[in-house]
């Protein structure tokens, strides 16, 4: 647990190790079981590798994560599918109406979509830890253009981004705090 949770850090510097398709692959077979409201499913994740790539990325970013992208062995985007209700008949076998409630409501649909990407997005991060890698998630880019650039003519949206990879502790700033239980929760 203390891998997933207590010890684990957001890098922004990276150790110069690659980081194999196959392990890449096995990020996505942990992650992709965690819960989505119907089994929708709508995360889409584009792994970004190559030198061109990660250009074509780097041109959509605010100047200060730049160099973590860079240094970074994988970015990974995360992005929803907006049509991923024609998916439910395969993922929600038990209902098959779904579809349809889905893609006659806009506003259920992309609700749905961001919500249940953004769960899976911290669904891959716990995979990633789980099977050792170390993970810079952030936002910090402009949404628009990297939604052209990398999904023109397709229904993703990208939603946020994420460094794998294998991060230089000695790089870390000291642990920031986090709120108290008292301060951030109730029980009612």
């Amino acid at each position: 647990m203390k891998n997933l949770f207590r010890d684990a850090r957001t890098h922004h510097a990276w150790l110069q190790r690659d980081v194999s398709d196959e392990t890449l692959k096995e990020v996505y077979e942990l992650a992709k079981w965690g819960p989505t409201s119907a089994n929708s499913s709508p995360a889409r994740i584009v792994f970004v590798k190559s030198k061109a790539e990660k250009e074509k990325l780097i041109s959509c970013l605010s100047p200060g994560n730049v160099e973590k992208v860079k240094a970074a062995p994988v970015t990974a985007i995360i992005a929803q599918d907006e049509k991923f209700y024609d998916q439910l008949p395969k993922l929600f076998p038990p209902s098959q109406g779904m579809r349809d409630l889905f893609a006659s409501d806009l506003t259920l649909s992309q609700a749905t979509a961001f919500r249940n990407s953004s769960l899976q997005g911290a669904y891959f991060i716990l995979a990633a830890r789980a099977i050792g890698l170390d993970c810079g998630p952030m936002s910090g880019f402009e949404n628009k253009k990297l939604d052209e650039l990398f999904f023109s003519g397709t229904n993703w949206k990208s939603n946020f981004i994420c460094n794998l990879g294998y991060g230089d502790s000695s790089k870390l700033f000291p642990r920031l705090p986090r709120l108290e239980f008292d301060f951030a929760c109730k029980i009612i």
